[in-house]
């Protein structure tokens, strides 16, 4: 399967272990990463809240983030908190804006600080 390239923001990380959870632009399954999974640069450090891109693979099931890139370390640190917790707000006070007649399309613009409209629709 060929990589996908994706944004999330890292909501688990282990630093000690270079392990991390990350939350996809997509909205769909979680994606893992750990630097022994390919990995073709000097792993970087990931902490909850990192903006980051990378290419996505599935491999038995489940989503492998590969190659990330630290696009703003920090972006959203409150999010792992905000999300166990149930509160609506992100860590930028973002919400999710909700389209006409669907209840899941959400503009990634408030969470990411894109300038440009980008919609995702998740299915089921």
């Amino acid at each position: 399967m060929k990589p996908q390239n994706m944004f999330g923001v890292v909501l688990w990380s282990d630093t000690a272990a270079q392990k991390a959870v990350i939350w996809c632009e997509d909205q769909g399954e979680l994606a893992f990463y750990t630097p022994a999974e390919g990995s073709v640069h000097d792993a970087p450090v990931l902490d909850a809240g990192d903006l980051i891109r990378f290419d996505m693979i599935v491999q038995q099931n489940v989503r492998k983030a590969r190659n990330p890139q630290v696009l703003m370390a920090s972006h959203s640190p409150d999010l792992p908190k905000t999300l166990r917790d149930g509160t609506p707000a992100s860590a930028n006070d973002a919400r999710p804006l909700k389209a006409e007649g669907t209840d899941k399309v959400v503009s990634l613009s408030q969470y990411f600080g894109v300038t440009a409209p980008a919609k995702v629709a998740c299915s089921g």
